[in-house]
């Protein structure tokens, strides 16, 4: 099954359950821009607000454009008029289109598919920290090219952090980064996730790179 991720900088009238339309699935993501990206598995979608706190949907645009996780998103900037120097404004800041706002679920959902989606999707990167890597095709971590056994959990808790080494995640921040929102789950879960992927880590012989920040979270640390 294809997946989409859309990032929304705005809350969505009409909810944020995730949608199922044949092959396609499709996962909404309120997202503040100056908060960490969510866990991507899908093809993002992000759908920017022409006005945000503290920053322009246009400057959001651009950033967005260079950052790695989303270089290759479709970007929908959200109008607040139908001016034509912001449409031309839009596109030159990196946007795919746009939309007239306000927009909900409907209008998202009917935009995400009136466009044609490839077949098939473009082959997931492998992530290297140091000698550290992480094939998102084969779903295998290796270090040295040793294999790591991880479980679901911990494969994706290691993604996460590959893919924002240096950065400290309290266990709310992980739990929700990781998609586990559908049911209530104690924020001590993640430190049995955390326990086992140091383990498997640790006898690869990777060391101990998954750091514990007190009071704060976890971090997993640049070679």
């Amino acid at each position: 099954m294809r997946q989409i991720d859309i990032l929304l900088t705005n809350a969505l009238p009409g909810g944020q359950d995730s949608f199922v339309h044949g092959d396609l699935k499709v996962l909404f993501h309120r997202w503040n821009w100056s908060a960490p990206l969510p866990l991507l598995d899908g093809s993002p979608w992000a759908f920017v607000d022409w006005l945000l706190p503290e920053l322009s949907g246009l400057e959001l645009c651009r950033r967005l454009r260079c950052d790695p996780q989303t270089e290759a998103a479709h970007i929908t900037l959200v109008l607040e008029e139908d001016d034509a120097d912001a449409r031309r404004r839009a596109l030159r800041a990196g946007a795919d289109d746009y939309i007239l706002g306000p927009i909900d679920r409907a209008s998202v959902l009917d935009r995400v598919l009136s466009v044609q989606l490839p077949e098939h999707e473009v082959p997931a990167r492998a992530l290297k920290l140091g000698e550290l890597s992480l094939d998102l095709t084969a779903l295998q971590a290796r270090f040295r090219d040793k294999p790591v056994p991880l479980m679901p959990n911990e494969l994706r808790l290691l993604r996460y952090l590959m893919e924002q080494p240096g950065h400290v995640f309290s266990r709310a921040q992980l739990i929700a980064a990781l998609g586990k929102k559908e049911q209530p789950i104690d924020e001590r879960t993640v430190d049995a996730w955390v326990s086992r992927l140091r383990r498997a880590l640790r006898e690869a012989g990777a060391g101990y790179p998954l750091r514990t920040v007190r009071s704060l979270g976890y971090v997993l640390d640049r070679p």
